[in-house]
């Protein structure tokens, strides 16, 4: 099999597995751990054939970084109980360290590329690195968010063939930036399509809110169990222990019993658009353009 052939192969699975992350997403708005793990896992073997042209060292580095991703996808935790939380804390936190430390040893003896460490393994330890921090600082609200842009990052760390390159500078971009950190980006600048589409909504149906305009759109009270939003007239702040889809439902059926208390018959209501769905379009329009928003800059 050519090299190319892999890369596209890792591409395909990477896409396919956004594709049926986004419809699940969308449908229950949770996500299993084992999609994820399927992806990393095939698109992580997938590479691997193209690491191993360089020998057994970049390859045992790969393998590694690769394992690395995939602790984030298993319960290994969980094993621990309670008592072994801060067992676990510990465990990951030198987990980090260590393939941290171990890139480092092996670049500074062996040197960074095709027979040293991969630079596909530095891009995606960066890119985890970057997830983990995003997600610590609620800017990625979802762990399955932060999972994902993993799982872009072992699957495929850097895709230089777009369907329609951009011109220039912008060409050398692809090869610097990992694809994940170019999901992460286009997916962000695919959200602007959100408030342009409630605002056709809100047109069609000339309902006007103010700003509110633009991110939500009224509903009957008696659908808020059925529909995955947020109340946001009158305003009802999220329950910190809202986990999952069902908790969310639960808070939702609380909130429609309250209004009907009240009288309230419709409320103005902000549309839980999954970030996985985003990241899905982002990685699309990655492959069709590359990293969007550096490729504007480039050509600046």
């Amino acid at each position: 099999m050519l090299l190319d052939d892999v890369s596209y192969a890792a591409l395909a699975v990477l896409i396919a597995g956004f594709l049926l992350a986004a419809v699940i997403d969308l449908r229950t708005r949770e996500v299993d751990d084992r999609l994820w793990l399927v992806v990393a896992l095939l698109g992580a073997g997938l590479q691997a054939v193209v690491v191993a042209q360089g020998g057994a060292l970049p390859l045992v580095v790969w393998l590694i970084v690769a394992a690395f991703v995939v602790q984030h996808l298993v319960p290994w935790d969980e094993a621990l109980g309670e008592r072994g939380a801060e067992l676990a804390g510990s465990a990951e936190l030198g987990a980090y360290l260590g393939v941290g430390i171990l890139l480092g040893i092996v670049a500074y003896t062996n040197g960074i590329g095709p027979s040293g460490v991969p630079v596909a393994a530095i891009a995606v330890y960066v890119t985890v690195l970057l997830a983990r921090a995003l997600f610590e600082g609620h800017l990625l609200y979802g762990g399955a968010d932060a999972k994902a842009v993993m799982v872009a990052a072992v699957a495929v760390p850097f895709a230089t063939a777009v369907l329609f390159p951009p011109r220039g500078a912008a060409v050398a971009l692809l090869s610097f930036y990992p694809f994940a950190v170019t999901v992460l980006m286009n997916g962000a600048l695919a959200a602007v399509v959100v408030p342009v589409a409630l605002l056709v909504r809100n047109a069609v149906h000339r309902d006007w809110n103010g700003l509110r305009t633009f991110t939500g759109y009224p509903l009957a009270v008696e659908e808020l169990p059925h529909r995955f939003v947020w109340v946001t007239d009158p305003t009802f702040h999220r329950d910190d222990d809202t986990e999952t889809s069902d908790d969310d439902r639960r808070v939702r059926e609380r909130i429609r019993d309250e209004l009907k208390a009240k009288g309230v018959t419709a409320v103005w209501v902000t549309p839980q658009i999954p970030f996985v769905v985003l990241l899905a379009a982002g990685a699309i329009l990655g492959v069709l353009f590359g990293n969007i928003v550096a490729d504007v800059f480039a050509l600046l």
